[in-house]
C-alpha cells in the first residue's frame, strides 16, 4: 500500500498576515511596558533637575554629585562656586549640583 504522492504532501499554508502579527504583539507589549516602567520616569527625573539646576541661585546650600556639601556663594552659566568650609571655595560645573538640602541637610523638596 503505498501512498500517492498527492496525499502525502502538506497543506499549503493559509497566506494570512493576521498570524504574522499576533507574533509580534507581546514584543510590543514588551517595549510599551518598559517606556512606562524605566524610560518616562527618567524623562521626567531629568527635567526635574534641569529645573532644579536652572532655578540655582546664591544663597542655596546644594549636594554635588561628589557628596560634597556646600553654599552657593556665585551663579555662572555653565558653572557654580561653592564654599565648602569658610574661605574654601570650589568652582562645580551646574550639571553636578545633585540636590539643593535646606539647613539641616534634608532635601529641600522634601519639607515643601
Amino acid at each position: 500500500m503505498l501512498i500517492t504522492p498527492a496525499y502525502a504532501q502538506a497543506a499549503a499554508p493559509a497566506a494570512g498576515g493576521g498570524a504574522a502579527f499576533a507574533q509580534f504583539i507581546p514584543l510590543i507589549l514588551v517595549f510599551v511596558i518598559m517606556y512606562f516602567l524605566i524610560m518616562r520616569p527618567q524623562q521626567k527625573k531629568m527635567s526635574q533637575h534641569r529645573a532644579m539646576v536652572a532655578a540655582l541661585k546664591k544663597g542655596d546650600n546644594v549636594v554635588t554629585q561628589g557628596g560634597i556639601f556646600g553654599k552657593v556663594v556665585a551663579v555662572r552659566d555653565d558653572d557654580v562656586d561653592v564654599e565648602i568650609a569658610q574661605g574654601v571655595r570650589i568652582r562645580v560645573v551646574r550639571a553636578t549640583i545633585a540636590q539643593v538640602v535646606d539647613r539641616a541637610g534634608a532635601p529641600a523638596a522634601a519639607n515643601s
